[in-house]
């Protein structure tokens, strides 16, 4: 999922629960705290996957730090996480 992707379903989200803190009856601050906690819910809901991917990729420069693998075994490690991510080998970090 592209940034954009992220960004919209995180708008689309707040949004939604603008519209629903919206509703008669309710105190302002109960309003503000349920669009807060959308907010909070959106953005964890969309990083999920990249914290996974963060973490996978820790573990395997970690092992590759250790030294231990050749630099053949080292490459095709962080190609194959690489793919796994949805990454290709050759991207550059931004």
């Amino acid at each position: 999922m592209s940034n954009t992707d992220r960004y919209i379903a995180i708008a689309r989200a707040c949004l939604r629960a603008i519209n629903d803190a919206a509703q008669p009856g309710a105190g302002r601050e109960d309003q503000i705290q349920a669009v807060y906690d959308a907010i909070d819910d959106a953005f964890n809901a969309e990083f999920q996957t990249y914290r996974e991917n963060e973490a996978i990729m820790i573990s395997v420069l970690e092992r590759i730090a250790t030294g231990k693998l050749d630099a053949q075994a080292a490459a095709d490690l962080a190609a194959r996480t690489l793919a796994q991510s949805g990454s290709s080998p050759g991207t550059t970090l931004q």
